[in-house]
């Protein structure tokens, strides 16, 4: 069998390996809270989860690979779906816990952060990528679900409705400023249930499977 080369950061065997990666990583979460993406040197982050220089230049490299690996286990942590057995439910449980994550003072800040390295370095980009992607195949069913028990039309485009909760949330958030709470989550979760069910996010019969 050929060998598949890893990433730099991205093993994660047990013991003593998993403990360093835990120290790193939050490290890194720390400086990111509390310098932004400039706080990301690797030298700095070695000395604050009280670890060796060598092992965290040999295991990440860079710090866009520390970011990336960063993002990939807060993807592992994410809080799983709620089922509520109706779609309104299930959109506003996401909405709600979608809110809960940019209002909380540490992870708000951390996102923000994300974000911003985001547009200055392509790796963390993708990682940003995957991270989202896996945040709406995880919310997807909910929407599946609900074209099973005939709430929503066939062929409805599960995962732009899952876009479509955060949307706005993340506008406030980024863009806007304005309030962020659990009326608005529940708001833009109404809104996008009264939009699937009137077949806005309806595939064209020829492009479904």
């Amino acid at each position: 069998m050929a060998e598949v080369e890893t990433a730099p950061g991205t093993l994660r065997p047990g013991g003593r390996t998993a403990r360093v990666r835990a120290a790193v990583l939050r490290a890194a979460e720390d400086a990111l809270i509390e310098c932004g993406v400039d706080g990301i040197d690797l030298a700095e982050i070695a000395r604050r989860a009280e670890v060796g220089k060598t092992t965290v230049y040999r295991r990440w490299g860079n710090a866009g690979a520390l970011v990336a690996d960063l993002l990939e286990d807060m993807a592992e942590q994410s809080v799983a779906r709620t089922e509520t057995g109706s779609l309104d439910g299930d959109l506003r449980a996401n909405a709600r816990l979608v809110v809960r994550t940019l209002t909380d003072e540490r992870q708000g800040a951390l996102f923000k952060a994300m974000i911003a390295a985001a547009a200055n370095d392509e790796r963390t980009a993708e990682a940003l990528h995957r991270f989202y992607a896996t945040r709406i195949q995880e919310w997807a069913p909910c929407v599946t679900q609900a074209v099973e028990r005939g709430e929503i039309p066939d062929g409805t485009d599960a995962p732009e409705v899952i876009r479509a909760v955060s949307a706005p949330l993340y506008y406030r958030f980024l863009a806007s400023g304005d309030p962020l709470d659990e009326t608005v989550a529940d708001r833009a979760a109404h809104a996008a249930t009264c939009a699937a069910r009137a077949g806005a996010y309806a595939k064209p019969r020829e492009a479904r499977p």
